[in-house]
């Protein structure tokens, strides 16, 4: 009885204190049965089974959240990807499939809809074409979608052509919302090894190989993290192995507890939880302070890569033995303008792109969040996307960019994005010409260790 009342009282403390809660309750819907040659009777098959499947997922949510205490902060929703679907139709560009989506999401009132999506790791079919050329206007013009595009695998190799037009449409879906800080380039991400049941935005899409209909949960706690290791400024680095795991177990439980109820619930199956520490522009959830804590005083000083790698497997392997499946991405996030200790790193010019970049190699994502001058040319941040594509490609592992080049805005100035998606300093960007490299086209092979069979 005491050590139940003890893990109560330490639960509350935990979501009072320490800033855990559930990050998003994501519903993936498969949309492979809304395939029409008919564009407009495809997008009015998709309003009718997003609205029906995912009428009750906000109301369930907060139902879930006063029941048990725990806070969840997003109730979102993915669908397969639309290059997909709209591909069948003879339509000639797809925002009206990104206002259909939109309009969906708002009829149940869920913060963001993912899955304005395509998938080119090897090529591009018709419709992925069409998709990418309409992600500029559909972010435009809609406000819950996210849109994404898998442009590398370690199966295929990198895209290169695909790398060289997302830099385009960076740019141009920069330009087009450039009234609002660019903000359509926050709600954008270029992937490679993309995986089908992340729970995150913008990146969420609802795999071709999920079932109907399925439920997955994102937890978060990096406040929870970060004060297991307040009183062990003196512990080996094993010992704070030892505590990260063990507030990873507690954080994934709660949102395995979730995850069952919702889909219990929903009366749809349960997919994953996905273990990652997503932090918040608010202070004490950021990631950056855990790795401070470790002994560096400033994130972005030597070590800080280190310290990245011990957090991020300390995290999987705690998380790992608290979840019937663990999946998406399940790691440590280092978005900038959405971690208050990575705002003030940048700020106090310990943290660049170039460490920013080394991170990525043993984290859960990439380039994320990351504010740049308007000026910056497309084919820089094709580049951008190439090394991260390749970090990802090399290391078998999923690395992204969500790079934001901000219209009228130099290094050092300020940006607001609102709510979750923070504020940051526009950053420095090595802005050498690589215009030849990047207009070569074709592909980069896939490494050899891809080949197991």
């Amino acid at each position: 009885m005491e050590d139940y009342k003890w893990n109560i009282i330490e639960t509350i403390k935990m979501i009072n204190e320490e800033k855990l809660d559930i990050r998003t309750i994501t519903m993936g819907i498969s949309l492979l049965d809304c395939i029409d040659s008919d564009g407009e009777k495809a997008r009015e098959k998709i309003y009718q089974k997003i609205t029906h499947y995912a009428k009750d997922l906000v109301k369930i949510g907060d139902e879930i959240a006063g029941e048990y205490g725990i806070p969840i902060i997003n109730k979102r929703i993915s669908v397969t990807p639309i290059a997909m679907i709209a591909g069948a139709s003879d339509d000639k560009d797809y925002v009206a499939y990104a206002k259909t989506l939109d309009a969906a999401a708002k009829a149940v009132g869920v913060n963001f809809i993912g899955g304005f999506s395509a998938l080119v790791q090897k090529g591009f079919t018709k419709g992925d074409r069409i998709l990418i050329d309409s992600i500029p206007e559909a972010l435009t013009v809609t406000e819950r979608v996210c849109s994404s595009v898998n442009v590398g695998s370690t199966r295929s190799g990198i895209n290169m052509n695909a790398v060289k037009r997302m830099g385009e449409i960076i740019k141009e879906t920069a330009y087009l919302t450039r009234d609002n800080s660019s903000i359509g380039c926050a709600k954008l991400v270029v992937f490679a090894n993309a995986v089908e049941d992340n729970p995150f935005m913008a990146g969420a899409f609802h795999g071709a190989g999920e079932e109907d209909i399925v439920i997955n949960v994102g937890v978060s706690g990096p406040g929870v993290v970060n004060s297991a290791l307040k009183g062990l400024e003196n512990a080996t680095f094993d010992e704070i192995s030892e505590a990260i795991k063990k507030s990873a177990f507690k954080i994934t439980r709660a949102g395995q507890l979730v995850a069952n109820e919702a889909a219990k619930r929903l009366n749809v199956p349960f997919g994953i939880v996905d273990l990652s520490l997503a932090p918040t522009p608010e202070i004490g959830d950021s990631v950056a302070r855990i790795i401070e804590s470790m002994g560096i005083d400033i994130c972005g000083g030597y070590g800080t890569t280190a310290a990245l790698a011990l957090l991020n497997d300390a995290v999987k392997k705690g998380g790992i033995m608290a979840s019937s499946h663990v999946g998406g991405l399940s790691g440590a996030f280092i978005p900038v303008s959405e971690d208050e200790g990575m705002i003030a790193a940048v700020s106090a010019g310990a943290l660049n792109l170039e460490k920013l970049e080394a991170m990525t190699c043993v984290c859960s994502v990439g380039l994320d969040m990351i504010a740049i001058p308007g000026n910056v040319s497309a084919a820089v941040i094709s580049g951008m996307i190439a090394d991260e594509a390749a970090i990802g490609v090399i290391n078998h592992k999923t690395t992204a960019v969500r790079i934001i080049p901000v219209y009228g805005k130099d290094v050092g100035e300020m940006v607001s994005f609102g709510g979750l998606l923070g504020y940051a300093p526009i950053m420095r960007v090595n802005q050498t010409d690589n215009t030849a490299f990047v207009a070569r086209g074709g592909r980069i092979p896939a490494p050899v260790h891809s080949f197991k069979n």
